[in-house]
C-alpha cells in the first residue's frame, strides 16, 4: 500500500536555543548557528501554503527565544495555516500570552512531566520550571488562549500518569498528550529510563479505557501501538453507547513521512525529530519538492516495505510501527518496531 503523503502536519524547530536543559533534548542555552533568516522563514510558509493546509507547529527548543516568533507566527495565520506552539512555558506572562492571542496561535502546548516540582524539576534539570510552567498556563488562561499538557512517559513519572492526567483536567486544559519516549536522536542519552515492552502495552490500555470517559481529547504520540488497540478494542467492544473520539479514527500510529515532517532549526527536513535522516535541505530545494520527492519519505509511504513483524501485521495500515526505534535498533528505518509485544496473525 502507497500512502498518497497528504501532509497533515508540520513540527518545526525554529530554533534549538531554550533556556532549559531537559535530559531528552538535544537543545541547550547556546546559540545555534545556520538558523533559518526571518526572510527563508516566511518563504518556507509560502512554500507550505501552495499546496497543502496542515497544522503548523512551532517548537525549538524555546521557539519564545525567536525575536521574529510572533511575525512568523502571524504570517502563516494569514496564509490560513493552523499555527499552534509548544513551549516549556516558563517565558509565558500576561504580555507574551496577549501577543500569542493576536499573532492567531490556536493553541499552546505546555510540558508537565510530573505533579510536582521535584519531578518535573529534575526532567527539566532547572530549578523553577514546575512553577513557571504552571504560571505560564494561568496567563494562557487569561488571554484565553486555548492549551493542552504534553507528558513524556519514562521510568521516572511512570506511577505519576494517572495524576498527570488528573492535574491536566484541573488545570483545565484542552487536551492530554502522551509520549513515550524514544531513545534515539535527542532521547539517545534517556534509554535506560525507556520503559519496557510490557509497560508500554499497559500504559497504551489503559489510557484506551481512560478516553472512553474523559471530558479531555487523549492522544498517545510516538506510540504507534495505541491506534493497534484502538481499532482492536473497538471491533471488540459490546457497549456500543460510549463516546469515540474521531481523532483516532482519521490519523494512525507513526505518520512519519506519510502525513508529517519535522523541519530542524537548520532547515533540513526529516520523518520526525527522532530520526534524523536527512531527506532534503531547505537551502537546496522547495519544500514540496522535499515532500513530493524524498526516497525515504516514499519508502516510509509503502507499507510493503515494511519488514519484519511489520511487514506481515495486519495492524500494519493502522500502526506501523516507531520507525525511529525500528532505525536505533537496527539501522534500518523499514524494519520491525522492536518494543512490540503483539505478535501478527499472518505468519
Amino acid at each position: 500500500m502507497v500512502l498518497p503523503g497528504t501532509l497533515r502536519m508540520v513540527a518545526w524547530e525554529v530554533t534549538r536555543s531554550c533556556n532549559l536543559a531537559c535530559v531528552h533534548c538535544r537543545a541547550s542555552s547556546v546559540p545555534y548557528e545556520g538558523e533559518l533568516d526571518t526572510a527563508r522563514c516566511l518563504r518556507l510558509l509560502d512554500e507550505i501554503a501552495a499546496f497543502s493546509q496542515p497544522v503548523i507547529i512551532l517548537t525549538g527548543g524555546e521557539p519564545l527565544l525567536r525575536p521574529d516568533i510572533f511575525e512568523i507566527a502571524a504570517y502563516g495565520d494569514a496564509k490560513g495555516l493552523r499555527m499552534v506552539m509548544a513551549t516549556n512555558g516558563t517565558l509565558v506572562d500576561d504580555a507574551t500570552a496577549r501577543r500569542i492571542r493576536e499573532a492567531g496561535i490556536r493553541r499552546v502546548s505546555i510540558s508537565l512531566d510530573g505533579v510536582d516540582a521535584a519531578r518535573h524539576d529534575a526532567f527539566r534539570q532547572v530549578p523553577g520550571a514546575f512553577e513557571g510552567a504552571l504560571a505560564g498556563i494561568e496567563a494562557l488562561k487569561r488571554a484565553g488562549v486555548e492549551f493542552q499538557i504534553n507528558t513524556t512517559i519514562t521510568r521516572m513519572n511512570l506511577d505519576q500518569v494517572e495524576d498527570l492526567l488528573a492535574l491536566a483536567q484541573e488545570l483545565g486544559a484542552a487536551a492530554h498528550h502522551v509520549f513515550l519516549l524514544v531513545p534515539t536522536g535527542r532521547g539517545k542519552e534517556m534509554a535506560h529510563q525507556a520503559i519496557s515492552a510490557e509497560e508500554y502495552e499497559k500504559t497504551l490500555e489503559w489510557f484506551y479505557e481512560t478516553g472512553l470517559s474523559c471530558p479531555m481529547q487523549l492522544k498517545a504520540t510516538c506510540a504507534p501501538h495505541f491506534y493497534r488497540i484502538y481499532h482492536r478494542r473497538k471491533k471488540e467492544r459490546t457497549e456500543k453507547s460510549l463516546p469515540e473520539n474521531p481523532l483516532h479514527a482519521m490519523t494512525r500510529g507513526c505518520l512519519g513521512g506519510s502525513s508529517f515532517v519535522f523541519i530542524s532549526h537548520r532547515g533540513q527536513a526529516q520523518p520526525c525529530g527522532y530520526l534524523e535522516l536527512d531527506c532534503g535541505q531547505l537551502k537546496d530545494k522547495p519544500f514540496e519538492e522535499i515532500w513530493k520527492d524524498s526516497k525515504i519519505f516514499r519508502d516510509l509511504r509503502d507499507l510493503r516495505k515494511y519488514g519484519g513483524k511489520c511487514g506481515r501485521c495486519e495492524f500494519v495500515t493502522v500502526c506501523g510501527g516507531c520507525r525511529a526505534r525500528a532505525y536505533e535498533k537496527t539501522g534500518d528505518y523499514l524494519a520491525e518496531e522492536p518494543l512490540c509485544i503483539y505478535e501478527p496473525r499472518k505468519k
